[in-house]
């Protein structure tokens, strides 16, 4: 399972997911088109928490995934708008 996520996720829609797919034994990696290992999360009205990027998205392949969890937020999406990786076939 990947959780597409980038710098700016909401805090609690990524973390929480997360920890429960993780505690479940779920094979959940964390999937950024940043470069960075790290990505911050976004939680009220200012940065909150960092997460691990587990794959750059410019290496992940769709075929070994069996589920996308995309996280919510205002800053986040706005990642994807214009990232070429995406709907790619």
């Amino acid at each position: 399972m990947a959780i597409l996520a980038a710098d700016g996720f909401e805090q609690d829609e990524l973390l929480s997911p997360l920890a429960a797919l993780k505690e479940a034994h779920a094979d959940v990696k964390v999937v950024s088109p940043t470069q960075n290992k790290i990505i911050k999360g976004w939680s009220h009205m200012d940065w909150g928490k960092t997460e691990t990027v587990d794959l750059p998205l410019n290496e992940a392949k769709p075929e070994n995934f069996d589920a996308l969890v995309l996280s919510g937020g205002v800053i986040n999406p706005d990642h994807f708008l214009f990232c070429r990786w995406i709907g790619r076939g």
